[in-house]
């Protein structure tokens, strides 16, 4: 009998090592990178390479990372076709032009995970993932308008749902701000121009400068690198970093940074693979899941507006995002959302519309 108990408890330890994710979870899971600029570019990549440091600290021996630079869209398939063929077991494509090539090697190699950055496309083994940038955005404005500035310069980058939400969610912290601190304003404050580029420290720059020199009282960076901060800062103009923390590529008069905080969905995309949990789908988190931080206070912050800016921070972590809610009108007065309403996460994926408040065009 003793020995039929054990015999049968053999054939249950094989069963539980034989079921699925068991095996993943024996072997050290390889990671490939593809990224879009090199690792030293202080904004869009060097997010996610710190995004990456992060997941090896937190997982240690359990994962391997190779990862590769300057992967545009033309390159992209190579690279990843290179990765499969290296043994990775989950590949990553870090920026929008990387969908449809992702999606092309996914098919050819269907025992390999492939996740995909800012992308809508998924497959069985592809899943898409982003952060909620724009509840950090809107942390900004509303930190901008509590300081008292009314009249911003926002150096955007394209006029697409991404950036165009962005816009707006700082656009409506920033009246927030304004109105809790008593600051009479005009009808616009915040106007945008438009890089038409992720990236071009020449013209953002340029850009930053103009804004200035037509009076803006803060310049609001989004794009990939610190430049039009750093213009800022040069013209004694306080500034709002964007993607990393200004402020740490010396840009001194930034007040804080929305930051991009990709670790936590790294080890979480691994933890997945290894637990035999991984899904496809569309990953969409903030705060609630610190895929978004914002950077250190500048020191001339008050403590008052500190705790206000922190106080909304924690409704976000807390799973409360009423950022985008009614009555919300366009830059023309048109109403889009009525008392109380909300544009869900399709709308807002999708957003092609100003709010009022924002001086500019989405027309390239």
């Amino acid at each position: 009998m003793k020995r039929f108990v054990t015999l049968c408890v053999l054939a249950m330890l094989c069963m539980l090592l034989a079921a699925p994710g068991a095996a993943m979870a024996k072997k050290k899971i390889k990671a490939g990178f593809a990224l879009l600029w090199t690792i030293d570019d202080r904004g869009w990549t060097t997010a996610h390479y710190n995004g990456i440091q992060h997941m090896k600290e937190k997982l240690g021996d359990d994962v391997e990372v190779i990862y590769k630079e300057k992967v545009l869209g033309p390159d992209a398939e190579r690279v990843f076709r290179e990765f499969a063929e290296e043994g990775c077991d989950i590949i990553f494509g870090t920026t929008f032009d990387h969908m449809e090539p992702i999606l092309r090697v996914a098919r050819d190699y269907p025992d390999i995970k492939f996740e995909h950055c800012s992308g809508y496309k998924t497959a069985s083994n592809v899943r898409t993932y982003m952060v909620r940038i724009y509840q950090a955005d809107y942390l900004c404005g509303y930190l901008a308008g509590l300081m008292g500035f009314k009249d911003v310069g926002t150096v955007g980058t394209h006029p697409i749902p991404e950036p165009v939400r962005g816009v707006n969610a700082f656009t409506l912290g920033l009246q927030r701000g304004l109105m809790e601190a008593g600051v009479k304003h005009g009808e616009t404050v915040n106007t945008v121009a438009w890089l038409n580029s992720w990236a071009d420290p020449v013209k953002e720059t340029t850009l930053a400068e103009t804004l200035i020199a037509k009076n803006h009282d803060l310049i609001r960076q989004m794009a990939d690198t610190p430049d039009s901060s750093l213009a800022a800062c040069a013209a004694d103009v306080p500034a709002m970093g964007y993607g990393t923390d200004a402020a740490s590529w010396g840009a001194e008069c930034v007040l804080s940074s929305a930051m991009l905080n990709w670790g936590p969905y790294y080890v979480k995309a691994i933890r997945d693979l290894r637990d035999g949990t991984w899904e496809t789908g569309s990953y969409w988190k903030g705060f609630e899941a610190n895929g978004v931080k914002l950077a250190d206070f500048n020191e001339s912050i008050p403590q008052d507006v500190r705790d206000k800016v922190l106080a909304v921070q924690e409704q976000l972590k807390n799973g409360q995002d009423d950022i985008f809610t009614g009555p919300i009108f366009d830059q023309n007065g048109k109403k889009v959302l009525a008392e109380g309403e909300r544009f869900d996460d399709g709308q807002l994926l999708s957003m092609q519309m100003l709010v009022k408040g924002v001086q500019g065009k989405l027309a390239r």
